[in-house]
């Protein structure tokens, strides 16, 4: 008795903190009445939930930062404001993307077959305001993550509706602004129902000499009734972008006096526009012993990008510039019910889930060879239609009173069919991938958590690269790459709580890949890649020193190599082999709270002999706020505030200057910001 009220306590906590948002952790607190200290919780140690508290604590230069307050996640930006982010985790440059499945309600952020990248992930469209959760996942152990899943994945959930009305107002240097409305309307004869709406407009220059001229605009609408587990809801959502981007430098440019420093553009008119909209909807069903979920979506999106990486190496006249647009339409179908057994006079209990997933792609895009943005050569022009299926059957059990396991097996099914300018590359193509996994949890009387999980997953190669049999920058003959790529995950870990407040994590991981094929978009080719490995540690930290005053530490350390043929002996370009995260989180201190992160990024080599590396980069970002009143809040909030002339990205190619005669290699760098405030003003109501 004691122990099921306990466990509706904690449901009604989770309901309220969560915002009505829906998950699998909720079902499991209900059913075995778990911990709100999370023990209990998560079924691999690389597992975890960041709430709106987290989100709200945290300094977002931009949106993509959010995916930060994952243990050793690193987001950088690479070019101008407005196009993806480049994310590390594990040892793994996930270039935009790939690797890291990331979805909003149900909904796939990556985007596959994409002209610029694989697993293409613009995160720029989501207000941070409107997050109730994230649930992230590191390695490939749960059947419900597919493809890009491998090194991790992120799931995001909107809330339904909102405590107070939001107007938010900022003001900030490098021309900075950026206004949102948000406000919860419940529908008039019906409690249960309730509209959440949100509007946002942002503007931002940046430093550079050739200001970005980034303009965004956000609009979100969802309608929902019931409850988090029972009920249903549909949203709209509609962005668009414009900006002119400062891509990557030479180094090389600026010691010369071509460029004036660190902030000049090599190639003024390159940039961008995007736009995406979408209709989705979730309907929930739950009893004492089944749930059920269906979801269904429909995404427009399309993406003009315009960049010049080499400059003057392939258009000794007119440059380098390529253009790379993309229009597609991504529709989907999930369905998932999962039935609870549990046997009399028995500690036995068994959740299975039994679950779809489809999702089909109409995709046009293509690369263009441009001057000012003007198209004066065609690479390459694809029409893709790429389609899956999957199916996946899960188990989660607990046998007695300190062991569980997870089991689980995903089948996919793939279709690529590629329609392209040159005949040569057009055609049908099929993959399939069975994807096992294993999770053992044995609790200790100590607070403690001990895991075990191996699991296989994969990422799909882009549709274009299944069909390729002439590379369309040599002319040569080139070989078909598979449609999947098979990777496994191996994890050790621990979880505990050695004394109220104070909760500890710690994984030791390996993760294989068959190959490192991949798509490069801005050849329109493939660039083959050997087998690879990763091979890490991650530690976590976090400790409520105080009623106001909470502690927080994340470390990771990851080696990678690539497979020379006898051994893993060659490093991967672009690892990054340390991360440090140190926040200091105060709330609630009268009127005042504020927060410290401290962020550092080791070095990592920049090609495979690991003669060329890549600095270490630390940074620190802090925010004040002084709630006046009731309604009324005002924040201070500060970007690199050591002001650290740093590289936000650093590459090593090759590359010709105008003036050269030859190409170099070099050094090619995207500078961090320097140290820039911010100013809120909120008033909630």
């Amino acid at each position: 008795m004691k122990k099921s009220v306990y466990a509706y306590l904690m449901a009604s906590s989770l309901l309220t903190q969560l915002a009505s948002a829906d998950d699998s952790i909720l079902h499991r607190v209900l059913l075995d009445g778990t911990r709100a200290s999370q023990l209990g919780l998560f079924d691999s140690a690389g597992a975890g939930t960041i709430t709106q508290k987290n989100i709200e604590t945290w300094n977002l230069n931009r949106p993509g930062d959010i995916f930060e307050l994952i243990p050793g996640v690193v987001v950088m930006q690479a070019s101008g404001e407005g196009k993806a982010n480049q994310f590390f985790l594990r040892g793994m440059n996930l270039d935009h993307g790939t690797d890291l499945r990331s979805n909003l309600d149900d909904m796939p952020i990556n985007q596959r077959s994409h002209s610029h990248g694989q697993g293409w992930t613009d995160l720029n469209f989501i207000i941070p305001e409107l997050i109730a959760r994230i649930d992230y996942k590191k390695g490939a152990f749960d059947a419900r993550n597919g493809d890009f899943s491998s090194a991790g994945s992120a799931d995001l959930f909107y809330s339904t509706q909102l405590p107070r009305a939001i107007v938010s107002t900022s003001l900030g240097e490098l021309g900075y602004a950026r206004v949102l409305l948000a406000d919860t309307i419940e529908s008039k004869g019906n409690q249960n129902a309730r509209w959440l709406y949100a509007i946002e407009s942002v503007h931002k220059n940046g430093p550079f000499l050739q200001p970005d001229h980034y303009q965004k605009r956000n609009g979100f609408l969802k309608f929902s009734q019931g409850y988090a587990n029972n009920g249903a809801s549909i949203s709209l959502m509609a962005s668009q972008a414009q900006w002119t981007a400062s891509d990557a430098i030479p180094t090389r440019a600026v010691a010369q006096g071509l460029l004036k420093n660190a902030y000049d553009s090599m190639d003024t008119s390159d940039g961008g526009r995007s736009q995406r909209i979408s209709l989705s909807g979730i309907w929930r069903r739950t009893t004492s012993d089944e749930a059920t979920q269906m979801s269904a979506y429909l995404i427009k999106q399309n993406l003009a990008l315009f960049s010049n990486f080499t400059y003057f190496l392939e258009e000794p006249i007119r440059g380098d510039q390529i253009a790379q647009p993309d229009d597609r339409i991504t529709s989907g179908f999930k369905f998932q019910r999962t039935w609870h057994t549990h046997r009399n006079h028995s500690d036995i209990s068994t959740d299975i889930t039994l679950g779809t997933q489809v999702q089909d792609d109409h995709i046009s895009n293509a690369l263009n060879k441009t001057q000012e943005r003007q198209v004066f050569a065609t690479v390459r022009s694809d029409q893709i239609h790429e389609s899956s299926v999957a199916l996946y059957l899960q188990a989660h059990s607990r046998w007695n009173s300190w062991l569980r396991t997870q089991m689980g097996l995903r089948d996919d099914y793939y279709r690529f069919a590629v329609d392209s300018n040159r005949i040569e590359n057009s055609g049908n193509s099929f993959a399939h991938r069975w994807s096992p996994h294993l999770n053992l949890i044995a609790e200790t009387g100590s607070a403690t958590e001990l895991f075990a999980s191996a699991g296989r997953g994969f990422h799909s190669n882009d549709a274009r690269a299944t069909t390729q049999h002439i590379d369309v920058t040599t002319g040569e003959p080139s070989t078909p790459s598979p449609g999947l790529v098979a990777s496994r995950s191996f994890e050790l870990g621990l979880r505990g709580e050695w004394q109220r407040g104070w909760l500890s994590s710690a994984s030791l991981y390996r993760l294989d890949f068959d190959s490192e094929l991949h798509f490069q978009g801005d050849r329109g080719s493939t660039e083959a890649g050997a087998a690879s490995r990763r091979v890490g540690i991650e530690v976590t930290q976090q400790l409520q020193a105080l009623s106001w005053l909470n502690l927080s530490l994340a470390l990771a350390y990851a080696k990678a190599r690539q497979f020379d043929g006898q051994n893993y002996a060659h490093y991967v370009s672009d690892a990054i082999e340390g991360v440090a995260q140190f926040s200091i989180n105060i709330e609630k201190l009268g009127p005042w709270s504020s927060a410290l992160h401290w962020r550092y990024v080791g070095p990592r080599p920049l090609n495979e002999t690991n003669t060329v590396r890549a600095q270490a980069v630390a940074s620190l970002n802090a925010r004040i706020a002084y709630q006046f009143s009731k309604n009324w809040q005002l924040e201070l909030e500060g970007f690199n505030l050591t002001n650290q002339n740093a590289a936000a990205a650093e590459y090593l190619y090759t590359s010709r200057l105008k003036n050269e005669t030859s190409a170099q290699e070099d050094r090619h760098i995207h500078p961090a910001d320097p140290r820039t405030l911010r100013l809120k003003l909120v008033y909630r109501f």
